[in-house]
């Protein structure tokens, strides 16, 4: 097991899903920006940690602030209704739950909850469930080398998707 990945998965029985997360996954692919900016590639306001629900021009948020509201739209708005369409979620391997929560961070809960990866995860098929969630890695049609690196294994600073499904099977 890579030490990233056995870290992430110490932490994630240590904290719980939602911060491993938030801390291993969404923050460091996201990265945190205080002041609301144009995303040109969403067509959307965002802030803060890629959220942009309410987000308004001119919006300002604390560090805390940020960090608060990333670990409450994971658990309330992406973690719960994964653990609805997905029966059995929560015994799922962790490494695949905190894939898993952070892709539909990133893709929305509808995609991720029709996404072949929740079918696979439904049948059982966790090691091909981890492999079909590295599909979403296109944006505007093309194949995005920073979706790629966070669906697979990463790069030199961040952990991928895949690398922490995959870790957790073993």
């Amino acid at each position: 097991m890579s030490a990233r990945a056995r870290k992430a998965l110490a932490a994630g029985a240590a904290l719980g899903l939602v911060a491993m997360t938030a801390t291993y996954l969404t923050e460091p692919w996201e990265g945190t920006v205080n002041k609301a900016y144009w995303d040109r590639l969403g067509s959307v306001w965002t802030i803060c940690t890629g959220e942009t629900l309410n987000v308004k021009p001119g919006m300002v948020k604390t560090d805390a602030e940020c960090k608060a509201m990333l670990l409450s739209r994971l658990e309330n708005d992406f973690h719960k209704p994964l653990t609805r369409c997905i029966p059995g979620f929560d015994n799922a391997p962790l490494g695949w739950q905190g894939a898993m929560l952070d892709e539909a961070y990133n893709i929305g809960v509808g995609a991720a909850c029709s996404s072949t990866a929740a079918k696979r995860a439904r049948a059982g098929d966790f090691r091909g469930s981890c492999h079909a969630m590295t599909w979403f890695n296109r944006a505007g049609g093309k194949v995005i080398a920073g979706l790629k690196n966070r669906r697979e294994y990463g790069d030199a600073n961040r952990m991928g998707e895949l690398e922490l499904c995959l870790e957790s099977l073993k």
